[in-house]
């Protein structure tokens, strides 16, 4: 049963959702200004992919110890020190003047919001029953998508009037706002959990995650699969509309935008069936073992259409990979409460290590394909399909590992 009563859920869960638009706004916003920095800092491809990908690192590197203390000391606390960061990372993103200080930014910025969703899905874990948890998973990632929706066109069309820099000086102000929210509203650890609160002494160690079998079988998954499908949607969709397909910058930020607003659409859907799916026997595992396919087919058809595949395209290819973001809350049951915050850190540093290595490495792959003597449409095609051989190594492995592990994961 849930501890929250259902009005205290609603209030605590917009609290975080307001932290966690910011999150995504800036994961997404070098998509949109990817025009824009390649010209005023001369970037190239690996360099525009590095300051995209600095962002994930940053997330990545924080994501063990905060594991740790969001167990010890509770969601709330934990997000605000967080937070800190990025409006810090915002202000130091707004005054760069070269290359090297629009990273340590992007670093900082990623560091700050590491917290914004773990926080909230360690609390959940506590305080909500599975069907709730499954369903406020889903509509966190919905949340997320509104924010990388505002960073497309709104930042397009805001970015002529106001100027990138003082555009992060209002994602500042924006992320301060957020906090006031939390602290408001976000209940302490111990008065929201009551007696089932996770003690402070709590010896449970990442050893027992990273060993458990379990977490073991969706790491692929995380790092390929789901590290893929945000290293697109949050960067490579947007050149490859630009340099493949032809786009003008505002018609790539509009396609962006429609990508982002299908990604919404289809967390809002996955909020509304799971509870349903679940009661009929569709767990996590289930789910996407049948869906995940649909994925594969989409992206060789892009990679096979080349210079005709287009905004729709991309939305296909990340709609028909949300299968995959069933993992993370599926991680997190398959673990007691008191080790919730461990094991979701720990699944979200592989998620998010995925990510800027597919970032960097696909800038890599483009510009590495490039000086073998490939046109740039072909590199793309060619960078993209390997990334597609690793997912569907990724898938085999989750497969595989199906028999092994199946009796010590509980059905989610």
């Amino acid at each position: 049963m849930s501890v929250l009563s259902r009005r205290t859920a609603v209030v605590v869960f917009a609290a975080f959702a307001c932290a966690y638009f910011f999150s995504a706004l800036l994961r997404a916003i070098t998509a949109t200004l990817a025009p824009t920095l390649t010209q005023e800092f001369v970037l190239n491809a690996s360099d525009l992919g590095l300051l995209a990908g600095g962002y994930f690192l940053g997330f990545a590197v924080m994501q063990l110890p905060l594991g740790t203390w969001l167990d010890r000391h509770g969601p709330r606390k934990v997000i605000l020190y967080f937070l800190l960061l990025a409006v810090v990372g915002c202000v130091l993103f707004s005054m760069a003047t070269g290359f090297a200080g629009l990273l340590v930014a992007r670093l900082l910025c990623g560091a700050g919001v590491g917290a914004c969703l773990m926080a909230p899905l360690t609390g959940f874990r506590q305080w909500l029953t599975p069907a709730a948890l499954l369903r406020a998973n889903s509509w966190m990632l919905m949340i997320a998508s509104c924010g990388m929706v505002a960073s497309t066109l709104p930042v397009q069309w805001l970015v002529p009037l106001v100027g990138w820099r003082l555009l992060f000086l209002f994602l500042a102000g924006g992320i301060l706002l957020s906090m006031v929210v939390i602290a408001w509203k976000v209940p302490g650890w111990d008065a929201a959990s009551g007696a089932s609160a996770p003690s402070p002494h709590n010896t449970g160690s990442y050893e027992q995650v990273w060993r458990h079998p379990y977490f073991r079988r969706m790491v692929p998954l995380g790092f390929f699969t789901y590290g893929g499908m945000l290293a697109v949607q949050t960067l490579w969709a947007g050149p490859w509309m630009v340099r493949v397909t032809g786009y003008g910058p505002l018609e790539a930020a509009a396609g962006l935008f429609w990508i982002n607003l299908a990604m919404l659409c289809i967390f809002w859907c996955w909020g509304m069936v799971n509870p349903w799916l679940l009661d009929r026997g569709f767990d996590a595992n289930r789910l996407i073992t049948l869906g995940l396919p649909l994925h594969f087919v989409v992206l060789g058809s892009i990679i096979a259409a080349g210079s005709g595949a287009g905004a729709l395209g991309w939305a296909l290819f990340c709609v028909s990979c949300t299968f995959v973001s069933l993992a993370q809350p599926a991680v997190g049951m398959a673990f007691p409460a008191a080790l919730a915050g461990r094991a979701l850190s720990a699944y979200n540093l592989v998620i998010f290590s995925g990510v800027f290595t597919m970032q960097w490495g696909i800038g890599l792959l483009i510009d590495g394909f490039m000086a073998l003597g490939l046109g740039e449409i072909d590199a793309f095609r060619s960078a993209m399909a390997l990334f597609m051989a690793c997912s569907v190594g990724s898938y085999g492995w989750f497969l595989s590992a199906k028999s092994h592990n199946e009796a010590q994961h509980p059905a989610t």
